[in-house]
């Protein structure tokens, strides 16, 4: 089982946390990349790099064939596949074995029973794991499933028995919405992982979500390495993650732990896992699934215990016996994780893409991250670009910490969720360990989007004046010229007068707020300012003529709205629909010439890893479709057109 060259058959920050491990342990790396990844920091991290395909997934990371060949052409002797793709996938796992190579996970059939959620319940239910009620039976039909929904009770969740991540997930407040459910989770489940076998389960109502780590050896040996707690959620994905959790206690550590390793030893495991349940106000847990695989938020269990998981990982795929036995396994502070994404939140968490423009990790925290400055963030993978981790002696240190980290990490170039995840950090229920599942839709069920305060503005309106200086006069002979700038942010605008002064600028917002503003330093995409008395820095970086700024961990894209770009810009409200990013149409659901509501889905776009709906923007008659299924469109490519119903009227 010995093997000295380890290709990741992945790629991202998971790609290089990986090799960082491998490295120090001696071995050699591969890495893997599609086109869209040649110049990706994976690829320049690993000793060789073989490419396999085009961009999108299935003809490249997904392309199994494509992955052996890389590991023969670059005489590699084991393969990790890290988290996602093929990770927990059984028939990977086989062609691993079948071409001589060390597979670094469990053997191909724990992966095969524990990735598929129904097959799984039966098996946890025989070793006596608690387990949510619900229907797992090998009838898929849909009145089948109706009737089954009807006699667990509602609310209820529909979901996907192959994969993870909230895809192929629904939940069904009641009888009424169960059809639906089960017709849209099923149509994701195929698209995302080719089979769209579904269970019912009875939602259990504002649970937290608690996992355990356990780990197995193949000499018999298993232990856990305690829980972490994933509750606070958006779309089924988790966005907080911490170890230990807030509520639980020794006792039920133990008794958790108990139950995950009773999991996995069902099951004859070997290597690294995560056993997930919920957790309920109660004190009861509920066997909920099981990841045969390392976990996107395994930082936080290495922070407490000390231990490398990746390295533990290479040890027990190599023969070796688990390093320690159950009451060696101490836990030390606490630890806490956030995930950033390439995501607008407040536009209902949309994947973005584009161009980084400035990243600058903090230094004072954990940032695991694939990312580099001046690299494309494409449609084709997950909008996961780093992970933000940081421990404490305690809870509220740790979260203190990972505040304070958070804050000095700089994202610009394109949407993305850091704001987001402050506000979460910042919130009071979260601060005193009070969240559940339930906490985004409790306390951010409407998200607003955040407008710049005066000295952003003011800063925003000094910046972009200094950038196009060539094209202005600051000064004539007796008195400074006042520049007046239209300055756009989002939907916003604001009329600003910059006049150059004796000790810096100042800057008239509108016709009633004057703000003074003093620039003390200006280099490598930073700032440091003075405004009302008081001295900050501010990070940027500029697109063209597009100005990206983060002050005080509050990021915004701010321009100068000229006369051309008045000229260019698109009439608003003509009904024409067109895609947010680039992505595969996997559905069109209306013609030309159909009449249609407002908010009917008119098409499906897949990007991302998920699927978005274009809706009729009103009342109307469909003009034109513009796109056939299995199309892959490039952003803001038109979709579809409709004629409001007032406006067909008018004519």
């Amino acid at each position: 089982m010995a093997f000295s060259k380890v290709l990741i058959a992945n790629r991202g920050e998971i790609a290089c946390r990986i090799m960082r491990t491998a490295h120090h342990m001696g071995y050699r790396t591969v890495a893997v990349y599609s086109a869209a990844d040649a110049d990706a920091p994976h690829v320049q991290m690993a000793d060789q790099a073989v490419c396999i395909g085009p961009a999108p997934v299935a003809a490249s990371y997904l392309n199994v064939e494509a992955i052996l060949e890389a590991a023969d052409r670059s005489g590699a002797d084991a393969v990790h596949p890290g988290y996602g793709f093929l990770a927990e996938n059984a028939d990977f796992a086989r062609a691993c074995a079948a071409a001589g190579l060390t597979f670094i996970g469990p053997s191909p059939q724990a992966i095969e029973l524990m990735g598929n959620k129904r097959l799984a319940k039966l098996r946890m239910a025989e070793a006596e794991v608690p387990c949510v009620p619900g229907y797992n039976g090998a009838d898929q039909d849909d009145a089948v499933l109706l009737a089954s929904g009807e006699k667990i009770g509602f609310p209820l969740m529909v979901k996907a028995a192959a994969g993870g991540g909230g895809r192929g997930m629904r939940l069904v407040p009641d009888p009424g919405a169960l059809s639906a459910a089960i017709s849209g989770a099923r149509s994701e489940a195929e698209n995302a992982f080719g089979s769209g076998e579904l269970i019912l389960e009875k939602a259990v109502v504002e649970p937290r979500h608690v996992e355990i780590q356990v780990f197995a050896d193949a000499h018999g040996n298993c232990v856990h390495l305690g829980e972490r707690d994933c509750s606070v959620q958006r779309r089924h994905q988790k966005v907080v993650e911490e170890a230990p959790s807030p509520v639980v206690d020794a006792g039920l550590r133990a008794a958790m732990g108990e139950a995950a390793v009773a999991a996995a030893q069902a099951i004859e495991y070997v290597g690294a896992g995560t056993v997930e349940f919920l957790l309920g106000a109660d004190g009861s847990f509920y066997f909920l699934e099981m990841n045969t695989r390392l976990q996107v938020e395994h930082p936080v269990t290495e922070m407490i215990t000390g231990l490398d998981l990746v390295a533990w990982q290479l040890d027990v795929a190599a023969g070796d016996v688990l390093p320690l036995t159950q009451d060696a396994i101490g836990f030390d502070g606490h630890a806490m994780e956030v995930r950033l994404y390439a995501e607008d939140p407040y536009a209902e968490f949309l994947p973005q893409t584009g161009t980084v423009a400035a990243w600058r990790p903090s230094v004072e925290v954990r940032v695991d991250t694939g990312i580099a400055e001046g690299q494309e963030i494409s449609p084709f993978y997950d909008p996961m670009v780093a992970k933000v981790i940081a421990h404490g002696r305690n809870r509220e240190e740790a979260r203190r910490r990972l505040l304070r980290g958070l804050e000095d990490t700089v994202l610009l170039g394109l949407p993305n969720n850091r704001g987001f995840l402050l506000q979460v950090l910042r919130h009071p229920a979260f601060a005193e360990g009070a969240a559940t599942t339930a906490f985004i839709a409790k306390y951010f069920p409407d998200l607003q989007r955040p407008q710049p305060d005066a000295a952003a503005r003011a800063l925003a309106a000094v910046l972009l004046y200094r950038h196009s200086a060539q094209d202005r006069v600051a000064w004539r002979s007796a008195s400074p010229i006042v520049v007046a700038i239209d300055l756009r942010f989002g939907e916003e605008q604001c009329l600003c007068r910059v006049a150059p002064a004796e000790a810096g600028y100042q800057v008239s917002l509108g016709a009633d707020e004057l703000v003074e503003l003093e620039l003390l330093s200006v280099a490598d995409g930073r700032v440091r300012f003075r405004c009302a008395g008081v001295q900050q820095w501010a990070s940027f970086a500029f697109e063209g003529n597009d100005l990206h700024l983060d002050l005080a961990g509050a990021g915004n894209r701010f321009f100068e709205f000229t006369p051309e770009l008045a000229a260019a810009r698109e009439k608003a409200g003509d009904g024409r629909l067109i895609a947010p990013m680039a992505g595969r149409i996997v559905s069109v659901r209306a013609g030309p010439g159909e009449t249609v509501a407002k908010g009917q889905i008119l098409v499906i776009l897949e990007a991302m890893k998920m699927e978005h709906e274009i809706k009729a923007p009103a009342d109307g008659v469909v003009k034109l479709i513009g796109v056939a299924e299995g199309d892959q469109v490039d952003p803001r490519q038109m979709l579809a057109e409709v004629t409001a119903a007032d406006a067909e009227a008018a004519e």
